[in-house]
């Protein structure tokens, strides 16, 4: 079968299209093809990223698609193209489950469906045992059937299935992920699930035993998530989670919790979450905490493997003990209520390399803005370094950028300077007796 053909399948609409090429980025986009337009696709067997976008496939149902003659399988087995996208599509399943045999035959390691509408339900009986090479595969911003009883469909994929390893369905308003369907993903290392419906009596079947195996990487942003004792215990059988994002969800901290995170969990989002306190207990070998934009008035925890910590935009009163994180190389404390950082313990942390403090109302004695002026002459104030930080007081130094605060010796400890004087004097007045 032609190959122009075939790709002309997956991209059909009445109105007049072309497609379009971009050597230097060797991407190729396909607007509303039709036969006549069908053959500008050939500029893009050039292309390593290819787009189809626009069209209403529902018509094309029956169009035959038969095993392919082998000199199609070679042309198809040495095309450079690794990623195709299709856009704003309506897409019949049952169609689309005939069509992914034809990925087979390609090179193709990424399958991307964005604001697309699946139509129907496919048979996928002719994918059993079919091995495809894609091995990350997103969806966002589409409709289909509800996941719940499609455990047989998932079942006929699973050659394919236990081998992808990055899936992505994003915005795409799913309430629930059978437990089943989970466990036909035994290589996924990265499951992304942001900006959907799920909530928390969801998570516990989605994440059921055997569900997962090697998921490394999870993102659950931006859903119905509320209780973190119950997205604990969701999650507590990923035995290999080493990143978890539960941002933009309205997460309430439990008073007390016996619940532990997976202890292999390395990478925590709590960013934007509506959390008055961290949670505990935490993961002992984190070494990423991001809690920023927030409602916490003091973080006192101690992280003896923690890298990173992010607690901007919350209303802390004071910087966290940089003596609990003795790996820490980064802090962000931006957009708080802080009033001195404290140079004396920081200036001891050997691995320290980014301070971001911008915004705060800084007392600028002496030692906070010395403190400050320190850290920026060694480099550690980067981005909002001097324009973001401002003196509040004292009075006489209120609007005033920090760096031009005064800090030498003479003004800052007067006591220093004149008792060495005094007893240069005392001294001269006994040699003259």
């Amino acid at each position: 079968m032609n190959v122009a053909v075939l790709l002309l399948g997956l991209g059909l609409l009445e109105a007049e299209g072309r497609c379009f090429f971009n050597r230097t980025e060797e991407h190729c986009v396909c607007y509303n093809l039709t036969e006549e337009s069908v053959h500008s696709i050939i500029q893009c067997l050039a292309a390593s990223v290819v787009e189809f976008r626009g069209g209403e496939l529902e018509r094309y149902i029956a169009f035959p698609i038969s095993d392919l003659d082998p000199s199609t399988i070679d042309m198809l087995g040495s095309l450079i193209v690794r990623k195709i996208i299709f856009g704003d599509l309506l897409v019949p399943e049952i169609l689309l489950a005939r069509v992914l045999r034809f990925f087979s035959y390609t090179q193709v390691e990424e399958l991307v469906f964005e604001s697309c509408i699946f139509k129907g339900r496919g048979d996928w009986d002719e994918m059993a045992d079919q091995r495809l090479p894609i091995l990350s595969l997103r969806f966002h911003n589409v409709t289909s059937a509800s996941l719940t009883g499609r455990e047989q469909d998932f079942s006929s994929l699973s050659s394919w299935l236990e081998t992808l390893q990055e899936l992505a369905v994003t915005g795409s308003r799913v309430t629930s992920l059978p437990c089943g369907i989970g466990r036909a993903f035994r290589a996924l290392r990265s499951l992304d699930m942001a900006q959907n419906s799920l909530g928390d009596e969801s998570l516990m079947p989605a994440f059921c035993k055997g569900a997962f195996p090697q998921l490394q990487a999870l993102s659950l942003r931006r859903n119905n998530l509320t209780s973190c004792p119950s997205v604990c215990e969701s999650v507590r059988l990923l035995h290999e989670l080493q990143q978890l994002d539960l941002s933009q969800n309205k997460l309430l901290a439990a008073a007390s919790s016996s619940c532990q995170w997976p202890v292999s969990l390395r990478i925590f989002n709590l960013s934007d979450t509506g959390l008055d306190e961290v949670l505990t207990p935490l993961p002992p070998s984190l070494e990423v905490l991001d809690m920023s934009r927030n409602h916490l008035h003091a973080v006192d925890i101690s992280l003896s493997s923690l890298k990173k910590l992010f607690l901007s935009q919350n209303i802390l009163r004071a910087a966290p003990s940089v003596r609990n994180y003795p790996m820490l190389d980064t802090l962000h404390l931006d957009n708080n209520s802080i009033a001195e950082l404290p140079w004396d313990e920081l200036k001891l942390l050997g691995h320290l390399q980014d301070v971001a403090a911008a915004g705060n109302p800084y007392n600028c004695s002496c030692s906070g803005a010395g403190g400050l002026q320190a850290l920026a002459g060694m480099g550690y104030l980067g981005q909002g370094w001097p324009q973001g930080y401002t003196c509040h007081s004292p009075p006489r130094y209120q609007g005033r950028l920090v760096k031009d605060v005064p800090v030498s010796v003479l003004q800052c400890n007067s006591a220093a300077v004149i008792a060495p004087v005094c007893v240069a004097l005392a001294l001269l007045g006994v040699a003259g007796a």
